[in-house]
C-alpha cells in the first residue's frame, strides 16, 4: 500500500522528468540524440517495457520509428504505419491519445505477431503536436495488462508536448544549418570557379564543369574540390 511519502516521491520524479524534457528546448542537441533521450526518460518515468517515438513523414503520410530504448532488432525495424491506420496512425490523424489493454488481441493494432514475440501487452499512445499540428506519436508499452490512469495519460501527454516543441526546434536548427552550409558551399565553388577561369584562361561555365568532373572522378563533394583549389591558390600566392 503506497504512503503519502511514496506518492510524493513519485510526484517529484514525474516533475523532474518533465523538466528534463523541457530543458531540451534550448539544449542544442542533434535530433537523433534528443529523440533517444526522450524515449529513455519516458520509459523510466512510466516503467514501460518499450517506449518508442515515431515521426510523421509528411510526404509519404507514414509514421516512422525514429527512436526506442528497445534492443529488439525486430521492433526497431517494424514497418512504417500509414496515417489513419493502426493505433498510432489513428492517434496521429485525430490528435488524441489512445490506450489499449492488450495489443496482442486488439484488431486495430497492426503488428500483433510482433507484439506476441516481444511480450508486449498494454499500450498508451499519445500525439506529438506543435500548435495543433501533429509531427508524430509517443508510445509506451507494458509487459503485463495495465489500465492506464488519466494521470498517467496526462503525464505522458505533458512529456510528449515538451518533446514535440524540442523536436521542432531541433529540425528548424538543422534546416538553418543546412541552408548556411549550402550558401557557404556556393561561395566556395564560385571562388574556385573564378580561380580556374583566370588561371586556365577558360570560360567560367567550363571551369564549373571541370569542378563537377573532378568531384565525380575523385568521389569528393564539390565543396571539397573547391576548397582544394582555393588552398592551392593560397599556397602559390605565399611563395
Amino acid at each position: 500500500m503506497s504512503t503519502k511519502k511514496d506518492n510524493f516521491k513519485v510526484y517529484v520524479k514525474q516533475i523532474e522528468a518533465i523538466s528534463k524534457v523541457a530543458n531540451l528546448l534550448t539544449s542544442g542537441m542533434y535530433l537523433e540524440e534528443l529523440l533517444r533521450l526522450v524515449v529513455q526518460v519516458t520509459a523510466e518515468i512510466m516503467n514501460s517495457k518499450i517506449s518508442s517515438l515515431m515521426l510523421l513523414d509528411p510526404d509519404k503520410k507514414e509514421l516512422v520509428v525514429k527512436a526506442t530504448q528497445s534492443i529488439s532488432e525486430a521492433y526497431n525495424k517494424k514497418p512504417n504505419v500509414p496515417l489513419g491506420q493502426g493505433i498510432s496512425g489513428v492517434v496521429a490523424q485525430e490528435n488524441k491519445p489512445v490506450c489499449v489493454l492488450d495489443v496482442k488481441t486488439d484488431l486495430r493494432y497492426l503488428n500483433r505477431e510482433l507484439a506476441k514475440k516481444e511480450g508486449l501487452c498494454s499500450l498508451a499512445c499519445v500525439p506529438l503536436a506543435v500548435k495543433g499540428r501533429v509531427i508524430g506519436v509517443l508510445n509506451c508499452y507494458t509487459s503485463k495488462k495495465h489500465k492506464f490512469s488519466k494521470h498517467e495519460v496526462d503525464l505522458l501527454t505533458a512529456l510528449a508536448n515538451q518533446a514535440a516543441i524540442a523536436i521542432e526546434n531541433a529540425e528548424l536548427n538543422l534546416r538553418a544549418r543546412s541552408a548556411e552550409d549550402a550558401l557557404t558551399t556556393r561561395k566556395l565553388v564560385e571562388r574556385a570557379k573564378d580561380i580556374l577561369s583566370q588561371e586556365a584562361n577558360i570560360f567560367p561555365s567550363e571551369a564549373y564543369r571541370l569542378i563537377q568532373k573532378q568531384s565525380m572522378d575523385m568521389r569528393k563533394s564539390m565543396r571539397e574540390v573547391a576548397e582544394a583549389i582555393i588552398l592551392a591558390k593560397d599556397i602559390r600566392a605565399k611563395k
